[in-house]
């Protein structure tokens, strides 16, 4: 993969990675007011603040595991293995990694491994 690709992933994943790190820091914060919420007595306000906050902790929870995976491909630019496959060593074709450039796998192996 030439440097002019690898710029252009790496500008793309630094842009997730903020994007997904503003998220964290929102939906952490949303947790925590919704957490503060005393004194509630009525049993449908409560119920729909418990489903906000099951709501909100799956979002969480998608997204630093995502930002995990950017960090990984990041990581991987820097050492020079980015765009290829680490299950087959193969090389990942580039428009899959415009589509999703945090991917690890190529086609054939993500389907293999159920990703």
């Amino acid at each position: 993969m030439s440097t002019i690709n690898l710029n252009e992933f790496k500008t793309q994943l630094e842009g997730m990675k903020s994007s997904l790190e503003a998220n964290i820091t929102r939906l952490r914060e949303e947790l925590e007011l919704v957490a503060t919420d005393e004194g509630i007595n009525d049993m449908e306000d409560l119920a729909s603040l418990e489903s906000e906050s099951m709501h909100h902790n799956a979002l969480l929870a998608q997204q630093q595991h995502e930002l995990s995976e950017v960090l990984h491909a990041l990581s991987k630019i820097d050492s020079g293995t980015y765009g290829i496959c680490e299950e087959s060593g193969d090389s990942i074709p580039v428009e899959r990694l415009r589509v999703e450039p945090h991917t690890r796998y190529c086609i054939r192996d993500a389907e293999k491994l159920g990703r």
